[in-house]
């Protein structure tokens, strides 16, 4: 029944801001410009859509909507982050580019299956580059992860604050997803946090409780390792 993403819309600020970022910065290029003059219940209005084409044909769409309110600030990347699909050789590369233009820039994070790099565009909004690792699939079967099955133990159990699983970092960027957050994965005992790290689970010490050395943290807009082992909850 469906096909796919046509596309995912956000609010912007200005859209030549917006362009510059999109097609100048990421180099997508500017698809479609619609503007609005009256929305379909008949209020006159005066809003610009636009459309920048990825590689599969779906697009990244922006209203610029004077008349609508809408509060614009740095999102924290649990509450919206866009993830845009790249080679691996094209995180070093962008990183550096984004560095040199003054953009906001972080990474190279590890995330056991992906390594992502991560920017803030002119809306606020979090943009993350993310490449795939070999074993990527495999990682993202649900036959094989136990999705449902710690989607499930969490509904029973309720989150469990102050854990490894919030990595017990504080401030403005604790926990970000670009700079280590904890993701704990099912069936074949794999742990998969931050840093990523391939820690192995037990019957006894499940990954969620543990921390170690080859991860890293936020910690504000800082990144720290962790040092090794220790109980975490």
């Amino acid at each position: 029944m469906i096909k796919g993403l046509h596309h995912n819309a956000y609010r912007c600020r200005d859209s030549e801001q917006t362009r510059q970022f999109y097609e100048d910065f990421l180099g997508l290029p500017l698809s479609g410009s619609l503007e609005i003059r009256e929305t379909k219940t008949g209020r006159p209005t005066a809003v610009l859509h636009t459309f920048y084409r990825l590689d599969d044909g779906s697009y990244l769409a922006f209203f610029e909507a004077p008349d609508r309110p809408f509060e614009f600030k740095p999102q924290h990347d649990f509450d919206l982050h866009i993830a845009l699909e790249v080679a691996p050789p094209v995180l070093p590369e962008m990183l550096a580019k984004g560095r040199a233009a003054g953009i906001e820039s972080r990474g190279i994070s590890d995330h056991g299956f992906i390594d992502s790099i991560y920017f803030r565009d002119p809306n606020g909004y979090v943009i993350e580059l993310t490449a795939k690792r070999p074993d990527h699939d495999e990682q993202m079967d649900p036959k094989r992860n136990g999705a449902r099955a710690s989607l499930d133990s969490r509904r029973a159990r309720g989150p469990r604050f102050g854990s490894a699983e919030g990595s017990g970092a504080s401030g403005p960027g604790a926990g970000q997803a670009g700079a280590g957050t904890s993701v704990t994965r099912g069936a074949r005992g794999r742990g998969r946090r931050g840093g990523g790290s391939r820690g192995r689970s037990s019957a006894k010490l499940q990954p969620s409780h543990l921390r170690r050395e080859d991860r890293t943290v936020a910690d504000g807009w800082a990144v720290r390792p962790l040092t090794k082992w220790v109980p975490g909850g």
